[in-house]
């Protein structure tokens, strides 16, 4: 994660909270230093047993909603920095424009900043 320019004011560490498909998993925490690198891969995994029809698939998909939230260990809670939302379908297949490298593995998205992020 880039944020040029910017320094952290608190120096706790930092995690990616990510929730796609009700499952939320988190990756380990990073020092609170930009750039912030996430070098783990998360794995989701569900299966649909009551649809046929793929069109249902991109429906349920259209519906749900990816959450992803840079979270700083503040005490007492954590403070949430930045968010991504997007529906899951646009989420897991994004428009080839939007992506890079093989199989568009590589993407760039722009969180939204929250007001705690100063």
């Amino acid at each position: 994660i880039t944020c040029p320019g910017v320094l952290l004011k608190d120096k706790e560490e930092l995690y990616l909270s990510v929730s796609v498909l009700g499952q939320s998993k988190k990756t380990h925490c990073v020092p609170a230093v930009f750039p912030l690198l996430f070098q783990e891969k998360l794995v989701f995994e569900k299966a649909f047993a009551d649809i046929v029809d793929p069109g249902d698939l991109v429906e349920l998909l259209e519906l749900d909603t990816a959450v992803l939230e840079l979270i700083q260990l503040v005490p007492p809670v954590g403070k949430v920095l930045a968010t991504y939302e997007e529906n899951t379908r646009d989420f897991l297949f994004p428009d080839p424009k939007l992506t890079r490298g093989h199989h568009g593995l590589d993407r760039e998205i722009l969180m939204k900043r929250s007001s705690s992020f100063t």
